[in-house]
């Protein structure tokens, strides 16, 4: 698989220096990408860097994922305003491992293989780099012109967009994350960097301390960022990040993510976070082109996705989930749902709080949805909706209006859900 074709026709290119795919098809080559450790997990923000890491894996050249335990303490001043909080030697080799096992779902690291991954962190070449010495050995190599002249600095020191200017701390930065370079480059032979549109200045300024220091030739090549159909960021939620470990985004919340964008970001992003081949793809989109409404080419995304980050059983919970609150699903079904996921699914629907105590005693079911939950405005009304069988409890049709409810009926010791008609859901939840 000649790796620079395969990113050309999913859109993953944005620059890329000459002579980079005669290098790539020459011979197995060495490449690295920065991933910030600033979290104990990615979010689907840094899943275009792990694509690309997995595709030139695939293609036969060897990854090496960089933990940025160093640079990660200073804070990378491309794409931001402020001065990022600093995290302590404890804290980052937590997050270490933690990425690790994460990047494990899409790299291999453990077979004996001669491009398998490396998992390295700059933290361990840099912590012992006196103050003295890099200055002398390192500052030296790069101009003070040269730096300025990088966009990420001059946003900062121009104070465009409410920046508040630039430590110094941060201002090393790019020398930093270009010695990382420097060193790859002489410990494993790396001849390439990848990495988003926003770290180009940082990459070119590694490539020119390589020729400066030893007249290596090395390479450079950068993917564009991510937006939406409508330009706001991509993988931005009114609940903030979409995160790959499932204590910070419930696997349904994931799955749910994918499903739910518009058709034109699904055909962009089943390109670049899937390996399905363009075949594959192009059959998919013709597919979903003849029929819309039912939004094959986000299903089969949300699904790729998902088994990829989170297994293939996560994935047919998630899509049980979802046909509970859109399909026939059973009560065997909604009781199988862990309490994250049940909230997860019904986040937005009505909900009333009452008091445990009614269902240790037994509550009858029009008192509940009356008195203690304003489900129904009257007991009249309810009775009759009732007898129409259209109101169900934890997905079973109500028997009869005054049928009695107990600790038994609660998901999780807590919650009750009510249907009244298809498609109105009300959460009770005993505290």
């Amino acid at each position: 698989m000649n790796f620079v074709q395969e990113l050309k026709w999913r859109g993953m290119i944005q620059d890329m220096t000459p002579g980079t795919e005669e290098q790539l098809q020459k011979e197995m080559t060495t490449a690295y990408l920065g991933i910030d450790p600033t979290a104990d997990s990615l979010h689907i923000g840094h899943l275009v860097g792990v694509m690309m890491l997995r595709h030139f894996q695939r293609s036969g050249h060897k990854p090496i994922a960089l933990i940025g335990g160093a640079t990660g303490m200073i804070g990378d001043p491309s794409g931001k305003s402020k001065e990022r909080v600093l995290i302590d030697e404890e804290r980052l080799r937590h997050n270490q491992e933690a990425l690790k096992k994460q990047l494990s779902r899409f790299l291999d690291f453990e077979s004996d293989a001669p491009n398998a991954a490396i998992l390295v962190n700059n933290y361990d070449w840099m912590k012992e780099f006196s103050f003295l010495d890099f200055i002398r050995n390192v500052g030296k190599m790069i101009t003070v012109n040269y730096m300025m002249s990088k966009d990420s600095v001059k946003r900062r020191l121009s104070g465009e967009a409410g920046t508040d200017g630039m430590s110094f701390t941060e201002f090393t930065y790019q020398l930093l994350q270009g010695y990382d370079y420097v060193h790859l480059n002489e410990t494993h032979g790396c001849k390439l960097q990848l990495g988003g549109a926003d770290q180009w200045g940082n990459i070119t300024t590694g490539t020119e301390m390589i020729r400066k220091m030893s007249g290596n030739e090395v390479f450079a090549l950068t993917c564009p960022l991510i937006t939406k159909a409508d330009g706001k960021k991509f993988g931005k939620t009114e609940q903030g990040n979409i995160w790959l470990d499932k204590r910070y985004t419930s696997p349904y919340r994931f799955y749910q993510f994918w499903l739910n964008v518009s058709d034109d970001d699904a055909d962009k992003y089943i390109k670049i976070f899937t390996s399905l081949t363009k075949d594959e793809i192009d059959a998919i989109v013709a597919e979903h082109s003849e029929a819309p409404h039912l939004r094959l080419l986000q299903k089969r995304l949300a699904k790729e996705v998902t088994v990829m980050v989170h297994g293939e059983d996560e994935y047919n919970k998630a899509v049980e989930a979802s046909n509970i609150l859109f399909g026939n699903a059973t009560s065997e079904a909604l009781r199988s749902l862990d309490e994250d996921t049940l909230l997860a699914v019904f986040d937005g629907v009505p909900r009333f709080e009452v008091p445990v105590a009614l269902f240790a005693e037994g509550v009858k079911a029009v008192d509940l949805a009356t008195e203690h939950a304003a489900i129904f405005p009257s007991k009249g009304e309810m009775r009759k909706l009732v007898q129409g069988g259209g109101v169900s409890v934890n997905k079973e049709k109500l028997a009869s209006f005054d049928q009695l409810l107990t600790m038994d009926n609660l998901l999780n010791n807590k919650y009750l859900l009510v249907q009244k008609g298809k498609k109105n859901y009300f959460l009770v939840i005993a505290k």
